[in-house]
């Protein structure tokens, strides 16, 4: 293995064993929202979309029905749709390792495999599915610890578990806030979310402070 190939296998491996630790928060956000340990890692297993998965547990916990959970999972996680477009022409998968990469097709496996592109296309193709993949393997063993730990606590709210979702979704989301417009996007889509949640029904407030980013977004072009 030359020195380049070692250094992509390390660089994907770091971001899928530390990005996979969070499935314990989740495993914990899971259950203490009122699913069962089963439904939580089928949740992991199946839909896989990292801030996407602690939305819409986050609008279940808050009282949301099953519709507002759905609508803001799926704006978070039309970024993943983007990310197909541009990761489809460089893997050039087929069959059922097509499927696989949609799977996988993530924040951390795009950031690596991007990452590697002075190293040339099989670097970014490794870097892709070693990411991918070791997340995905990560995510769900430790979601599966993290809801058979809760379960093992009886009531999750009296140990604080219910504090997972929102403090897990700050762990994703501070480490992508690298500029001031970003930061000034998300204190005031905070703030926005903060002010209506006395009028519209738990998991609306989310959905509507799109319009702030979307506002603020097209205001900075």
């Amino acid at each position: 293995m030359t020195d380049e190939r070692r250094q992509t296998v390390r660089d994907a491996l770091s971001v899928a064993v530390t990005v996979g630790t969070y499935g314990v928060a989740f495993g914990a956000a899971g259950v203490a929202a009122g699913f069962s340990v089963l439904q939580t890692c089928l949740f992991s297993l199946l839909t896989f979309t990292g801030a996407s998965q602690f939305a819409a547990v986050g609008v279940m916990a808050a009282g949301g029905g099953a519709a507002s959970a759905i609508a803001t999972a799926s704006l978070l996680g039309t970024r993943n749709a983007l990310y197909g477009l541009q990761m489809a022409p460089l893997l050039r998968a087929q069959g059922l390792k097509r499927v696989a990469a949609a799977q996988i097709t993530i924040d951390e496996s795009t950031g690596v495999a991007l990452a590697q592109s002075r190293r040339g296309v099989h670097a970014m193709r490794l870097g892709f599915w070693i990411t991918g993949g070791g997340t995905f393997l990560f995510w769900n063993l430790f979601t599966l610890f993290g809801a058979l730990g809760a379960k093992a606590l009886g009531n999750p709210a009296s140990w604080g578990l219910d504090a997972a979702v929102p403090a897990a979704f700050l762990g994703l989301l501070w480490p992508r806030l690298t500029t001031t417009f970003l930061r000034v996007v998300a204190i005031t889509s905070m703030a926005f979310a903060l002010v209506v949640t006395t009028w519209l029904p738990a998991g609306l407030p989310i959905i509507a402070s799109v319009v702030v980013a979307i506002a603020l977004g097209w205001g900075e072009r």
